[in-house]
């Protein structure tokens, strides 16, 4: 089972370097970065975790600027948005930093993205956030053509381009894998992108009755990504790879550099006692 991390980069604590490098020396398999492009002051919508939305949220750093000095610094890490806010996204730009991404990791970017849970965000973003869900649809669609197309156009109500050359394609095949994040609601998502999904849960019980219905719609073989919320032991992360699940990333807090590395030697003492 390939464990990894997910985190938050900003100005105030260890980098994307350091950290990328630490992780793969340390046998971790993954760094996942979250995406914020700012937090309106004013936001009415409520945080999902309760109370106030903590400071790394509008101190996040680019994911891609981020994940490229991470891939360059390192060989085998995979490198992965979670999630990348496809709704706040131009598709062609966006497609054009994925592909560019892909190629310059040499194929260990993973594309995670969602719909976002902050309605002012997204709506500071010109997007109504009441179609948000559709409007990832028809972007993620629309990047899908430009990987694979050499002239690529889509016609849609959200997102509606004639024939474009777009230059890098994914150095993945069929294109750069995508995960896509959320609950239930987006199974039949995932399954009509051919996508994975991205959970997150503090508990593989917590996790169980989801992944099976997952794999009712989407197929056996669906690729799943376990986001686990909460303490991390060795019997936490033998729960994921009882249920089958072959990658888990676990929360690094956003610290300084050697609090961050001792966060990471706790971690991976855990992780070795699965043997």
């Amino acid at each position: 089972m390939r464990l990894g991390v997910f985190t938050f980069f900003n100005d105030t604590a260890i980098g994307p370097v350091d950290a990328a490098v630490a992780l793969e020396e340390r046998g971790f398999g993954s760094l996942f970065v979250a995406e914020h492009s700012h937090i309106p002051v004013n936001a009415k919508t409520p945080y999902p975790m309760g109370g106030p939305i903590p400071p790394q949220y509008y101190r996040t750093l680019d994911p891609f600027v981020s994940l490229t000095a991470a891939a360059v610094a390192t060989k085998s890490l995979l490198v992965g948005t979670g999630i990348s806010l496809v709704t706040q996204r131009d598709p062609i730009q966006t497609a054009k930093e994925v592909a560019s991404l892909d190629l310059v990791s040499q194929g260990r970017f993973l594309f995670g993205v969602g719909v976002g849970w902050l309605r002012e965000e997204i709506a500071n973003h010109g997007v109504d956030p009441r179609v948000r869900g559709r409007v990832m649809d028809e972007r993620l669609r629309a990047m899908i053509e430009i990987w694979t197309k050499d002239e690529a156009a889509f016609h849609g109500k959200y997102v509606d381009f004639d024939p474009i050359y777009l230059w890098p394609k994914p150095l993945s095949k069929p294109h750069t894998p995508v995960y896509i994040g959320g609950g239930p609601a987006n199974f039949a998502r995932i399954a009509e992108l051919s996508a994975g999904w991205l959970s997150l849960s503090p508990s593989a019980d917590a996790l169980a009755g989801d992944l099976a219905t997952l794999r009712e719609v989407a197929g056996p073989d669906v690729p799943v990504i376990a986001s686990h919320i909460g303490k991390v032991t060795a019997e936490v992360l033998a729960g994921y790879r009882d249920l089958g699940v072959e990658h888990v990333t676990v929360e690094l807090p956003t610290q300084p550099r050697d609090e961050t590395l001792r966060a990471l030697d706790a971690l991976h003492a855990e992780y070795a006692k699965l043997g």
